[in-house]
């Protein structure tokens, strides 16, 4: 091996007074290596079932990550007649040659994605045994695939939508409601690709990985009840519109279970997850010079709270090199909440937020940074992944004029990073494994 290529696998020295320039393109470093772990075009291929000899191939899916997934399926399909449709959000569709992608509404469901799960379960009429279906799964996919059951509307579904997403409540318990007002989650459109084979593929963007939690689990059997969807809209003190009170204390159309036939012939792949975005990050990281701490993928919780508790973690490192060493990069993934308690929030993410918990719990402390981004670069409604957060994050703010207190509690950190020129803007990723935090302690 020559010295140079030698050389490109040792850790790069870190800088002995880590300087800002020098931090801020770190820790942007990893988070992009975070995402390239998760593009489907490196990771779609070897996960694929064997080629089908006979019958017909139908692909499907929903998520922001969809349609660079259908197109990574048919480069690494060219020789095999494909069809079908995915949805996917508003600009992120893609060039394809054989699968229909169309473009919906999220976090909010609209007429768009419901016209395309409509069309959906119209393409699986007359499937055969012989036949295979391919359903590509990604982040979003509750709000772009959205069909009301029977007796309900698409306001209705809206109007839910709506106070989950200020309720606090997480993400598997938002996603138990959205099966249970659907006429096409939970397990519910494998049922209907029966007695054909059906593969699923998908990108998890969930706590934990739940094959029925990820895009509310179209092509999975569903635990819960509706018992369970009503108590949570209880428990979080959600006004239901009438027919949705109907609907849920009817439970007259059950969802798919565990061990029904119709589905006895689905199965599901990950083909891309938060740790493996976090590995990646670590092994950059360690490329880097610097120790890697992988807290967990699955962090939940209020996101400002969260920020509060990397702080300290942080200030642990530094102080005492608990529990590693300075130069150090302290990562975790997971989805926290973010409850709205202001009538009149500005504007957030729940990345930003926690960003800001983080800073104000930081107070300054030299020689930390964090990044705290969506990886499907849209942090809440904004057109932001997140945001950098600095030593002088908290002086700069000041000088502005900036009230970082006040920010929070408008839910303004958005806006509050934006004036300091600190967001932190990828575009569409075209992926998602959920929220990447990245806090450097150098």
């Amino acid at each position: 091996m020559r010295e140079s290529e030698a050389s490109q696998d040792r850790p790069q020295p870190v800088p002995a007074e880590a300087s800002d320039q020098w931090a801020r393109r770190t820790v942007r470093k990893l988070f992009e290596a975070g995402l390239r772990a998760a593009d489907p075009r490196a990771v779609l291929a070897r996960h694929l079932p064997e080629k089908p000899r006979s019958g017909r191939v139908l692909v499907l899916g929903a998520g922001k990550a969809s349609a660079l997934m259908a197109q990574a399926l048919e480069e690494a399909w060219p020789d095999v007649a494909l069809s079908g449709l995915v949805v996917t959000r508003y600009g992120h569709a893609v060039p394809t040659r054989h699968v229909e992608i169309v473009e919906a509404s999220h976090p909010v469901p609209d007429a768009a994605g419901e016209a395309a799960a409509r069309r959906m379960l119209a393409l699986t009429d007359g499937l055969a045994a012989e036949d295979l279906v391919i359903f590509l799964a990604s982040g979003g996919g509750s709000a772009l695939l959205s069909l009301p059951a029977p007796g309900l509307t698409l306001a209705d579904k809206q109007a839910v939508n709506r106070a989950l997403l200020a309720s606090g409540a997480t993400i598997g318990d938002m996603n138990i409601v959205r099966k249970h007002l659907s006429a096409i989650k939970g397990g519910r459109l494998a049922a209907a690709c029966h007695p054909a084979r059906v593969v699923t593929l998908a990108i998890s963007d969930v706590p934990g990985d739940d094959p029925g939690t990820i895009a509310s689990g179209p092509t999975v059997p569903e635990g819960a009840g509706y018992a369970e969807a009503y108590a949570i809209l209880k428990r979080f003190n959600i006004a239901q519109p009438a027919a949705v009170a109907r609907h849920l204390a009817a439970a007259a159309d059950a969802v798919p279970k565990p061990g029904d036939p119709r589905l006895a012939r689905s199965e599901f792949r990950l083909i891309a997850t938060p740790m493996m975005a976090l590995q990646a990050v670590a092994g950059a990281a360690a490329a880097e010079g610097l120790h890697p701490i992988i807290l967990g993928d699955a962090l939940e919780g209020e996101a400002r709270e969260l920020g509060t508790v990397l702080a300290g973690i942080a200030r642990s490192v530094s102080d005492h090199g608990i529990p590693a060493p300075k130069p150090c990069v302290i990562l975790s993934g997971g989805e926290t909440t973010v409850t709205i308690r202001h009538p009149s929030p500005g504007r957030g993410g729940r990345n930003t937020e926690a960003l800001l918990g983080f800073a104000l719990a930081a107070a300054g402390r030299p020689g930390t940074w964090a990044l705290m981004g969506d990886t499907d670069g849209i942090d809440g409604v904004e057109e932001a992944a997140g945001a950098l957060a600095t030593p002088d994050t908290l002086a700069r703010a000041r000088s502005l004029g900036l009230d970082a207190r006040e920010a929070q509690a408008l839910h303004d950190a958005t806006g509050f990073f934006a004036a300091l020129g600190d967001l932190v803007v990828t575009g569409p990723t075209l992926t998602n494994v959920n929220d990447l935090r990245i806090v450097l302690v150098a």
